[in-house]
């Protein structure tokens, strides 16, 4: 694990494990970290065991990086920007850019604006991209991960509970989950056209914020989606979830 200063000056974490061939640049979803969404979940392994180099970024807010309070330090814009960051921090000239969730999404901003992407895969995001502009708001209110994050987060709804149990899981610090929420209130992404690489869009079938991921999929060039078995936490852990993403690489 290393850490290095973004664009703003924050401190970020971020791990390497050593490989061959275009590297693989990982990025996290919401309220968890590399070990949570990737290596806990199998698939830094199956990268791993298919000879890739891997990086994974802990986004800010989360994991190992660094976690202001203040929502000023947060946006959609700024984590796209920590990952750029981070091509330049290691002098990547060529990337396959992956992300979950929330690293969907920033994903996506990142293969939009930097050349560097040159195969894009994301996951646990759907059809919330074209209608919703990036994290599905037809299912999940902003205000619900707010209030879920809370010293009592019961008044929240249950789709917003799942956070707050691994915001307890993975030891998050829940007030700079708060104001990363709060930042997150936007819509992100109001155009796909940007996004000229090959791409994978990967689903659980029973991940509601994940509907129709073929729509988003043929949103994008040379785009195809697969869906596994599981719901938002899970399907990361499904095996056909890094065999699809393997793959993919190939």
């Amino acid at each position: 694990m290393t850490k290095f200063k973004t664009w703003d000056g924050l401190e970020l974490n971020y791990r390497v494990w050593e490989g061959e061939g275009t590297p693989v640049v990982l990025q996290h979803g919401v309220v968890a970290d590399t070990n949570a969404n990737w290596m806990s979940m199998g698939v830094v392994n199956a990268l791993q065991s298919a000879g890739h180099q891997v990086i994974s970024l802990d986004a800010r807010g989360h994991g190992r990086s660094e976690k202001p309070h203040d929502p000023a330090r947060y946006s959609w814009d700024a984590m796209a920007k920590d990952v750029r960051a981070l091509y330049d921090e290691l002098g990547l000239e060529e990337v396959a850019q992956v992300g979950y969730s929330m690293g969907g999404v920033i994903s996506l901003l990142v293969a939009a604006a930097d050349t560097r992407v040159r195969r894009l895969a994301v996951g646990g995001i759907g059809s919330g991209v074209i209608d919703c502009g990036g994290i599905d708001r037809r299912v999940i209110e902003v205000e619900w991960l707010i209030e879920a994050m809370k010293d009592d987060g019961a008044a929240a709804p249950p789709i917003a509970q799942m956070f707050r149990l691994l915001a307890d899981a993975v030891d998050a610090d829940r007030v700079a989950i708060q104001a990363v929420a709060q930042a997150l209130d936007e819509r992100p992404i109001e155009t796909l056209d940007d996004v000229t690489v090959p791409a994978l869009v990967l689903a659980g079938d029973n991940d509601p914020f994940a509907a129709e991921p073929q729509r988003l999929a043929d949103a994008l060039p040379d785009g195809r989606a697969v869906v596994v078995p599981g719901d938002h936490m899970m399907a990361v852990m499904n095996p056909g979830f890094s065999a699809a993403l393997v793959d993919f690489l190939r």
